[in-house]
């Protein structure tokens, strides 16, 4: 039975009127997500001018850890008074990077965490790629123009591994200061051949192993007329950290080659591998060479 002629003129005034009504709603969604997307855009300029002007200090924590290795160095520059702004970069297995963090309308010092999801792998050079997936990221989002690094055990081989395929690219971020914690540069006892190979008045050592044989063209390519390095190790009375011994974390300044360099060494006593990033001396030691 057909239906009446008036009823399907209804039903198509009814379809009309729902077609208007949805492209009316897709206009406004449209319409709300440009003024959304602009309102973001505009505050992603704001932020990377605000941030811009600033020298951010990252930190890279140790293999096997994790980002909360950082805390308590990043929370001691907080209670200082030294930083208001803290940004995580946190890094997948695959290295991309992905960044949080909410910036104050006055950024002071900014530090940056970085977290390692896989924090087990043992390829420096794959390390170092990341590290500079790290850094470019905070490039492009925030207009990153200078920074300072800071490293804990297996953390300074992520910074010398970026270094060492990025020092020459002058359209990254310019390293200013440096601090290596308990930094296995030339072994680790009970892992490598040469973990405690004396070590010269330049910091030569008197065998090698093979990644510090691989850091070697730092000598001649690390940015040394830019950046200054506090080199920290610990002793709990054995020449080593319990971990890594004194002359491997020594070994750094020949790799540094002294050229227009400020370097500095300092010893921490009774303080073992793992602690040296949750003691207060090295807290204050950081905050100074840093900040003062």
């Amino acid at each position: 039975m057909s239906q009446p002629p008036y009823f399907i003129k209804e039903q198509n005034i009814m379809k009309h009127k729902l077609k208007r009504i949805i492209l009316l709603l897709i206009v406004i969604i449209l319409i709300f997500g440009l003024v959304v997307g602009m309102g973001q855009n505009a505050e992603r300029r704001h932020e990377r001018n605000r941030f811009a002007h600033t020298t951010p200090t990252l930190f890279f924590h140790g293999f096997g850890s994790s980002s909360h290795a950082e805390e308590q160095m990043v929370n001691s520059l907080k209670s200082k008074g030294i930083t208001n702004t803290v940004i995580k970069a946190n890094v997948n297995s695959g290295g991309q990077v992905s960044l949080s963090g909410k910036l104050p309308h006055k950024i002071k010092n900014p530090v940056v965490e970085v977290n390692f999801e896989n924090s087990r792998e043992t390829n420096y050079r794959i390390d170092g790629k990341w590290t500079k997936n790290v850094v470019k990221a905070l490039q492009k989002r925030y207009g990153m123009k200078t920074m300072n690094m800071v490293g804990h055990s297996m953390g300074n081989m992520d910074i010398m591994y970026y270094l060492l395929a990025n020092a020459n690219d002058s359209s990254l971020p310019k390293l200013k200061k440096q601090v290596d914690i308990a930094g296995h540069f030339n072994g680790i006892l009970g892992y490598s051949k040469h973990p405690d190979s004396p070590v010269n008045q330049a910091g030569k050592p008197a065998a090698m192993d093979q990644y510090y044989r691989e850091l070697l063209p730092l000598r001649k390519n690390y940015p040394n007329k830019q950046v200054k390095v506090l080199n920290i190790y610990g002793n709990v009375g054995n020449g080593s950290d319990g971990r890594v011994s004194n002359n491997s974390s020594k070994s750094l300044k020949y790799l540094l080659n002294g050229l227009e360099l400020s370097y500095e060494e300092r010893e921490i006593k009774g303080v073992s591998h793992s602690k040296l990033h949750d003691n207060r001396q090295v807290d204050d030691l950081l905050a100074k060479f840093i900040y003062e």
